[in-house]
């Protein structure tokens, strides 16, 4: 029979992980950067090429700013974290209120590989129509301007 129980690097990196999802959810888009690696790479898989995307610290901090700053409101709603070595699988919605009387409940499954206390790779899955259809066209403008 094998011991179940997670490793101490798993427990570690669930811990960091979850004072990530802390800091996002205050929108402290600097602090969630200072979790990235150097080189540490976060994408919108669906948005983007998996080659593209933020990578370190600043771009990292400046694309949730590019996103999430210009909302009215934004709702973090935890759910499942699962770890297993250096990967950390986290289940969860985010509520984006751009204006009064226009929001959505986002669900995403993000994937996040932690070492030596850093996130080295954030990967989120989300529904891009999901998004697409609830979001203003002022909101869609910012971004796609932001993106190039």
């Amino acid at each position: 029979m094998t011991d179940a129980s997670p490793s101490s690097d798993a427990v570690g990196n669930v811990a960091l992980v979850e004072q990530f999802w802390a800091a996002l959810a205050r929108r402290d888009f600097d602090e969630v950067g200072a979790f990235m690696a150097p080189r540490g790479h976060y994408v919108d898989v669906p948005i983007m090429e998996v080659d593209e995307g933020a990578f370190g610290p600043e771009e990292t901090a400046a694309r949730l700013r590019l996103g999430l700053g210009p909302l009215l409101a934004y709702e973090l709603h935890d759910g499942p974290i699962v770890a297993s070595g250096d990967l950390v699988i986290t289940e969860h919605a985010e509520t984006w209120t751009w204006e009064e009387g226009v929001s959505v409940r986002l669900p995403f499954t993000s994937v996040q590989e932690v070492r030596d206390g850093q996130v080295h790779r954030w990967w989120d899955y989300l529904d891009l129509s999901t998004l697409m259809n609830a979001a203003p066209a002022w909101w869609v403008e910012a971004i796609a301007g932001g993106y190039k």
